[in-house]
Parts: structure tokens; sequence; C-alpha cells
């Protein structure tokens, strides 16, 4: 077994106009001053990173790195969240996600997608360059209006989404897989692959693709009362990253799952600082480790309450006391007696020959 590496942090809930939150350096260097040892990186926040030139350039992308390691953490994976969540938009939210692209593809469903399509390439690409093994995104949604089924869905409806979506993916995939980098979706609400079914939905349409995977986050499960412990032991295998994230659901007569259209300080289920919500991180990194999960426990901080640079401050100690340093050998080997057929036998009443 190997030890989860960490704790790692996702720049994208910090990144900002004021330093040291606006520079690669300054942000860095803040995040090692907390006790991070990696951390993961919005690729389309032009503050942090210049993806073209992460593709293009080996000087850049030595320079970026070195940055990084002088001021005492690795990057952990790039992220491509907003981009991915483009690749499919329901046009209910066409508005709302013109916001995530540029102002030359507002209003422009079809330029925004193919804008999308290539800013997520340009991220595998980039992975690959820096040498790193997965990469974080959304999946996007067509179905999602669709998720109560009232009125009754048209026959064929939900069928012909992940159709639609597996096409869309599918050579981006592709891509990942030429040049060895994992697309991890996040199983999240308002994507088309928001649990285990709808994942499996998508991964049947794209031929269990082995670069469609997964990143874990048990905040998203537990605010819609999925076991997420159940959910390692049936997905370890195509879990291939990680968001420590934590979360309380407290359902009262007046509200439940879908939150009554509350704000976040006010919804019965609500992101919180570690520690603060329901998690068993306990149960979780137990589990992780006995899969042999290999990845980065990265914190992603999210919380109404609490202000964000403690959450970050706590969050790093949090995944460190959480993580399993796993042992080299068996605890009883202090009593091994080798391997003796004949002893064997004779343990077992066998006769002879």
């Amino acid at each position: 077994m190997r030890t989860i590496k960490g704790p790692a942090l996702f720049l994208a809930q910090f990144a900002g106009d004021q330093a040291p939150f606006d520079s690669w350096d300054g942000i860095t260097r803040w995040a090692a001053s907390l006790g991070y040892e990696g951390v993961q990186v919005p690729s389309g926040d032009s503050r942090l990173i210049d993806l073209d030139l992460a593709v293009g350039s080996q000087d850049y992308r030595d320079e970026f790195l070195g940055t990084a390691r002088q001021n005492g953490v690795e990057v952990t994976e790039l992220s491509a969240h907003l981009q991915g969540q483009l690749v499919a938009v329901h046009p209910a939210y066409d508005a709302a996600f013109d916001a995530f692209a540029p102002a030359s593809v507002h209003g422009k469903p079809a330029a925004r997608q193919a804008w999308a399509t290539g800013q997520v390439g340009k991220a595998i690409r980039a992975s690959a360059a820096m040498g790193l093994k997965a990469m974080a995104s959304f999946s996007g949604a067509l179905a999602w209006p669709y998720l109560y089924p009232w009125p009754q869905r048209a026959p064929g409806l939900v069928d012909m989404a992940f159709d639609e979506l597996a096409r869309r993916w599918r050579p981006l995939l592709d891509l990942a897989d030429e040049v060895g980098v994992d697309i991890c979706y996040e199983i999240h609400p308002g994507e088309d692959l928001h649990d285990g079914v709808s994942f499996e939905m998508f991964l049947d349409r794209v031929g269990q693709h082995p670069r469609a995977n997964m990143l874990y986050d048990p905040s998203h499960y537990l605010l819609q009362q999925l076991d997420y412990l159940d959910n390692i032991d049936i997905y370890h295998e195509r879990i291939r990253m990680f968001h420590v994230k934590d979360a309380e659901f407290r359902p009262t007569g007046r509200q439940g799952v879908y939150g009554g259209y509350q704000s976040w300080v006010d919804r019965a289920g609500r992101f919180r600082s570690l520690g603060d919500g329901q998690v068993d991180f306990g149960a979780i990194f137990s589990k992780l480790a006995q899969y042999d999960f290999d990845g980065w426990a990265v914190v992603e901080w999210e919380c109404a309450l609490k202000h964000p640079e403690d959450g970050a401050r706590e969050g790093a100690e949090f995944v460190r006391r959480h993580i399993i340093r796993t042992t080299p050998h068996a605890f009883d080997d202090f009593a091994a007696q080798g391997t003796d057929e004949t002893a064997n036998r004779r343990a077992l009443g066998l006769a002879d020959g």
C-alpha cells in the first residue's frame, strides 16, 4: 500500500486581485506557508497560469514548475472544471454559463462549445507536458433540467442526452489516452455525471474508456444522501483524484435535499470547513489507503460561514492528521512461520504423499 500524498490545496477559491493571491509566485508562497505540499491549479485563471504557454513552451513550464518547487509546493494537477462545464450546456443555462467564457463567444452556444473543447484539450496537453497523471473537470450537462421526472420525460430523452455527452467527450478522452492523462470528472450536482448511476451511463457510452475516471468529493454525496463510503468500495478503481471537502445536512420540517431556493447559509445542506461538518474523513482515508489510492489529498475549501483563509490554514493540519502512513508489513509478521508444505499438510491432517 502507498501513503496518500498531501496536504494539497485547490487554488480556485483563493485566486484574487490582491496579493498574495494575484500571482503564481505569491499564491504558492502563501500555500506553502500554511503547510501545504501541493497545489491544484485552475487552468483557466490567467493570474496563475498561461495555458497556451503551458502547452507550447518548455521554458515556461520549467519556470512555472520551478517557481512552485522553489516556494515549497508541487503542482498536483491542473483543473479544467469551468471549461469542461461548457462542453455541454442546456439552453436554460446559456446566459449564466456565458460568464465562464470570453466575450467573443457570448450568445453563441456552438462557438462557446468549440472554445471550451479546445481549452480542455489544451489542459490535457499541458498536463502531459508537465508530467502530471490526471486532470480535473466537470462533465457539463444536457439532461440536468430533467433530473426530477415531472413532467414525465419523453421516451429516449435522457438516452439522447447521454449519447450526445459521450459524443462530445470521446475525442477528448482519446486525446487524454494518447498522452497518458486521466480525465477525472468531479461527480457534482448540476452535471450529468452527478452520482454513480449517471457515471456508469456515461462509461457505457464511451466504451468503458480507461481515461474516464472520477474525482471523489464526499461533500457532494453527503448532500444528496448517497453512501459515500460504499461509493469508494464500488468505484475505487476509477477514483484517481480526491477533494477533501466537508458538508452538513440538517433537514427540517420545512426543507430537505432540494433546499427550498435558500442561500447557502440557510440551506439544510451546506458546505463547511474541514472538521465543522458531518463527513467521516477517518473512514474515508482508511478506505483510500486500503485500496492503495496513490494520489493527493486536495483541500477544496468552501464554507457558508468561515473565512477562507482560516479554512485553508486549518485544512492543511486536518489533512495531515488524517493521512495514514501505510505499513510496510503485516502487523503479525513477528509470528510468521515461513512456508513449509510438509508442515502445512501435517497441520491439516493430510497424509504424506
